[in-house]
């Protein structure tokens, strides 16, 4: 099945994406719960309310999976990547987490 042979991939490249798009603010869109809007990437609040990042950060993240996971897929008819790829690299970035979010561990 499709899926199953790219699942990997699409989940290792979920993890990378999810961290640098937290970590350098490449959202694809912006939710504006006050004003009750969308905005195409990172955008300040008119308002003076709160702004959401993470569901741009998400979309950005699923949007760089899947174009990952559709370049890798002629190469998965001769070559099967590792399941491990799928569980280890998002388990490393956790660390990577850790180190990005110490300020709130480290109160």
């Amino acid at each position: 099945m499709i899926v199953t042979r790219t699942f990997g991939i699409f989940a290792a490249a979920f993890a990378v994406v999810y961290t640098l798009a937290f970590e350098f603010h490449w959202e694809l869109f912006s939710y504006h719960p006050r004003e009750g809007r969308f905005g195409w990437f990172q955008q300040a609040s008119i308002a003076g309310g709160p702004v959401m990042h993470w569901y741009g950060a998400i979309a950005t993240a699923a949007l760089a999976g899947l174009a990952a996971s559709a370049a890798a897929l002629p190469f998965t008819r001769t070559w099967k990547p590792p399941h491990w790829i799928g569980w280890a690299v998002p388990l490393l970035l956790l660390v990577v987490w850790i180190w990005l979010l110490r300020v709130f561990f480290l109160r």
